[in-house]
């Protein structure tokens, strides 16, 4: 993570780096990227890079920190919905606002998923909680595991979305059905 003199910077000043990192951590990878290019095109001396990171693997912590947080704004809080419909609605609506980020800024789209280390249980656990209190979300198995479950299969389509929209393809709205799959009880068909 960055160290504290980054966090004292002026806004501006920390957003010009994470956008400057971020734009080569999408294109190259966190193996591929250059640490030296980086602070090169920001225009900074190494001596400088050194008292904000400890290095290409600090700063790229500090960009996924930054990505994970630009899309939680993007998805906005969980507002419990009343009904099954609501529920349905609220999420597909919180999907699309991820889709639209994600158009409107591939490069957090190509490194939403490049560390597993980002927890997703703080927007996930309010929708699994209100699902399950509404009768959406079975509750037959433990409510960790289904949060765990959840998150897997959320991972797996945020990979797969990115590249499809990178290939400018059409987006199918087979996530919905996965999901829906996984939450449904064995009952109902």
């Amino acid at each position: 993570m960055p160290l504290p003199r980054f966090y004292r910077l002026p806004a501006d000043r920390r957003e010009s780096i994470l956008r400057v990192a971020r734009a080569h951590f999408a294109r190259d990878g966190l193996d591929r990227a250059s640490y030296n290019k980086i602070i090169a095109e920001l225009g900074i001396s190494k001596t400088s890079a050194y008292q904000y990171f400890d290095g290409k693997e600090d700063l790229f912590a500090g960009v996924i920190e930054d990505v994970h947080a630009r899309v939680l704004q993007a998805l906005g809080d969980w507002r419990n919905a009343s009904s099954a419909e609501q529920f349905w609605q609220r999420l597909r609506e919180a999907s699309d606002r991820l889709v639209a980020h994600g158009l409107a800024h591939p490069e957090d789209l190509a490194l939403l998923n490049a560390s597993t280390a980002q927890d997703p249980a703080p927007w996930l656990a309010p929708v699994l909680d209100n699902g399950r209190a509404l009768g959406v979300i079975r509750a037959d198995v433990d409510r960790e595991l289904m949060l765990a479950a959840t998150a897997a299969v959320l991972r797996a389509a945020d990979v797969w979305l990115a590249v499809r929209l990178r290939e400018g393809a059409s987006v199918p709205d087979v996530t919905w059905s996965l999901i829906e799959g996984l939450w449904r009880k064995p009952d109902e068909s």
